[in-house]
């Protein structure tokens, strides 16, 4: 969903029929602070200056995420 439509009364009804893990999800999308930690990661992956798991695990812990296996 484009963030220009996160108000619309469409998407207002949407997220009221999320699970905890989708509203979760969708808080996390939706945060600017996260954004551009996951960007920075990304961005830190992709110049191979840490490892990728390594740096998935510490976004994870820096953002109480839990990821099925």
């Amino acid at each position: 969903m484009p963030r220009s439509f996160w108000r619309s009364a469409d998407a207002v009804a949407q997220l009221n029929q999320l699970e905890r893990t989708g509203f979760a999800l969708e808080f996390l999308r939706r945060n600017p602070a996260y954004r551009d930690d996951y960007a920075r990661t990304q961005r830190r992956i992709a110049r191979r200056r840490v490892d990728p798991d390594e740096a998935c695990a510490d976004l994870a812990r820096r953002w109480g995420l839990r990821f099925r296996l």
